[in-house]
């Protein structure tokens, strides 16, 4: 009876160790609430475009793609007309298929918001939360998960955070004009853009893209996996509305990912931390990571469907 006894118990504290250490392990969730804490931040000051704030964030985002061992991870300087700076954070995971290396996929987010703004009462901070520190989360967790891959995915997958967004879309321009590879390789961009709440128009758990009808490209990351629909807010012209527009004016298959696009605090100042689901913001994350390993790893590439090019 000894040794089935000892067997049983050895049985028992392997599992309990394997059950603390998973405990232990740090989680998308925790990953998201950290990133999230630190970009929304007060001394972020709403990462106000072309501002000290807005470069502290594009360094910590490109510090970031560093520890997850990507290549090239660095800023992009973009001078503007006001004689300003903005900032483009970006990072490279290389392709693993020589036959398929050559061929990109985008990831992006925008870095800034809106900044401070005085007001009578004094200085308030437009910290962007959802807008779009959720995005730029995004991006670092998809380029943290795929990173970790034992292999890497066939194509190349392209990791971009924009700056200047929220006053014209100065980064992406400047990105088309000084890109880091061929603009003829990247096969498709998907943005992420305030994904910080569920949008009471769709599911809970669902989340819609920009422009569906215009491509192939959410139908088919749908069957694959992706809790995608379509933008039930056609009237906003969400699709010209984000960085995706410029480089599907390029013809890149260009949309962006969102869910409850102009809910009661966009462009507020209680767009912060404390307005955030973060369950559903992590369950955002995560459920697209199995679909964007699918598309960097199939030989598909999405097309414009008859006239949705802009």
């Amino acid at each position: 009876m000894v040794m089935p006894r000892l067997r049983a118990l050895a049985c028992f504290i392997l599992a309990a160790t394997a059950l603390l250490s998973a405990q232990n392990q740090p989680t998308i969730a925790n990953h998201v609430r950290g990133e999230m804490s630190f970009l929304a931040s007060d001394a972020l000051r709403g990462r106000g475009s072309a501002t000290h704030d807005e470069l502290v964030a594009a360094t910590y985002v490109a510090s970031q793609f560093q520890s997850f061992g990507l290549e090239d991870a660095q800023l992009q300087s973009v001078p503007l007309a006001s004689g300003a700076t903005t900032y483009n954070a970006f990072a490279l995971l290389r392709g693993s298929d020589p036959a398929l290396a050559g061929q990109t996929i985008l990831l992006s987010g925008h870095l800034d918001h809106l900044g401070v703004r005085s007001t009578a009462d004094g200085e308030v901070i437009y910290h962007g939360a959802d807008d779009d520190a959720s995005g730029t989360t995004a991006v670092l967790e998809l380029a943290r998960a795929l990173a970790s891959l034992p292999t890497h995915p066939r194509r190349t997958i392209l990791f971009v955070c924009f700056g200047s967004e929220e006053t014209g879309g100065q980064g992406n321009q400047y990105f088309l004009q000084h890109p880091p590879i061929p603009l003829a390789s990247i096969v498709a961009n998907l943005e992420f853009e305030m994904i910080g709440h569920p949008d009471p128009a769709i599911g809970s758990t669902q989340l819609w893209l920009t422009g569906w009808e215009r491509s192939d490209l959410g139908p088919t990351l749908a069957k694959h996996g992706a809790p995608l629909v379509a933008d039930p807010h056609p009237e906003q012209h969400f699709f010209r509305r984000s960085d995706n527009f410029s480089l599907a004016r390029q013809g890149i298959v260009a949309q962006t990912v969102s869910s409850y696009g102009l809910g009661p605090h966009y462009h507020q100042p209680t767009d912060d931390l404390a307005h955030i689901d973060f369950d559903h913001l992590a369950h955002a994350i995560d459920s697209m990571i199995a679909p964007v390993q699918w598309l960097a790893n199939t030989n598909w590439k999405p097309a414009w469907n008859p006239g949705g090019q802009p």
